[in-house]
């Protein structure tokens, strides 16, 4: 078995035994214990009773976090004319339509956050197998797919957040970074938590939210209470 280093050793001796906090205290561990040589991401996981393989039981939405994610956003925009020059203006990082549909063909890409006004769907379309997986496939229901493409730009900028439930019914994001101060973090927590419990499903059955845990991206993870998460 491979020996823990120091630091490791250590997060998970701060760590031991603790479970179940306030959205505040456990804050306030994460940051305490985030030692990484760089700006580490705080993020959670929630495990959800729903099995997103039925689709009266998928969950999927957006949320802009009061406070920013803390990250730099590449996003590209499929757009033709007016619309392209639109979301050139906005800061999109990549505009295009036949000629970026080849580039992403071909195997790169160089974005986060994918945005189409709805005549270049047909286009779009074709990458489905390569976007979909990566969760970043335009959609309308989380306002990628919109005539309004400068809007859509400038919400993906500033601090927009997407989440889509996985196989297993988890939901993981990123939602600030460690550097943050703790009661802007605790607010993007609660503004994350919110979202996706207004994205509760119809075919949900039983207990919605079973577990939630927040970790730093090189730290151990910790479960906060579900009902101080949420105010109930």
């Amino acid at each position: 078995m491979a020996k823990l280093g120091k630091r490791t050793t250590a997060a998970r001796a701060a760590f031991a035994g603790k479970e179940n906090l306030s959205v505040e205290e456990a804050v306030a561990l994460i940051k305490g214990n985030a030692t990484a040589k760089f700006d580490e991401t705080l993020e959670i996981a929630m495990n959800l009773g729903v099995d997103p393989r039925h689709a009266d039981q998928m969950v999927r939405g957006v949320v802009t976090l009061p406070n920013g994610t803390g990250k730099t956003v590449r996003v590209a925009v499929f757009a033709r004319g007016p619309k392209a020059e639109e979301a050139q203006k906005a800061g999109a990082d990549i505009v295009g339509a036949e000629d970026l549909m080849e580039t992403i063909q071909g195997g790169t890409i160089e974005f986060d956050r994918c945005i189409a006004t709805p005549d270049m769907m047909p286009i779009v379309g074709r990458l489905g197998k390569i976007l979909g997986p990566r969760n970043l496939m335009p959609n309308p229901k989380v306002g990628t797919v919109t005539m309004d493409v400068a809007q859509a730009v400038a919400n993906a900028k500033g601090g927009e957040v997407q989440f889509k439930a996985e196989k297993a019914g988890v939901v993981h994001a990123g939602i600030g970074k460690v550097s943050f101060d703790e009661a802007k973090l605790a607010e993007n927590v609660r503004a994350f938590v919110e979202a996706v419990s207004r994205a509760k499903p119809t075919g949900a059955k039983g207990s919605y939210m079973k577990k939630i845990a927040l970790s730093s991206s090189m730290g151990p993870g910790v479960t906060i209470s579900v009902e101080n998460a949420t105010g109930n």
